[in-house]
């Protein structure tokens, strides 16, 4: 693996983590300015991380097996541009 892959591999799951915080931030506030704030708004979030971020690192971890070497990354990328565009098509509907 090279240098440069490991930084997008890394960029990759940065954009997951700012996209879930945007998102977050976003219902929060709108949550509290309507005084309906709940902890589920909370651990619905902390649920994404377990159900979306923590399978990436997995993946990640199982590197070291993958024979081809590129197998796991191509997954690894396919689950953070998944995981980047359900965050921002829940953006894009919490302003419409």
């Amino acid at each position: 693996m090279s240098f440069a892959l490991a930084d997008w591999m890394l960029y990759t799951l940065w954009a997951a983590f700012g996209l879930m915080l945007i998102d977050f931030l976003i219902a929060f506030v709108k949550s509290f300015w309507k005084g309906s704030f709940s902890p589920t708004l909370v651990l619905d979030y902390l649920k994404d991380v377990l159900y979306f971020i923590f399978p990436l690192n997995i993946l990640i971890s199982m590197l070291s097996i993958d024979p081809s070497g590129w197998i796991l990354v191509t997954f690894y990328f396919i689950g953070g541009i998944a995981i980047s565009l359900k965050y921002l098509f829940d953006i894009y509907k919490k302003f419409k």
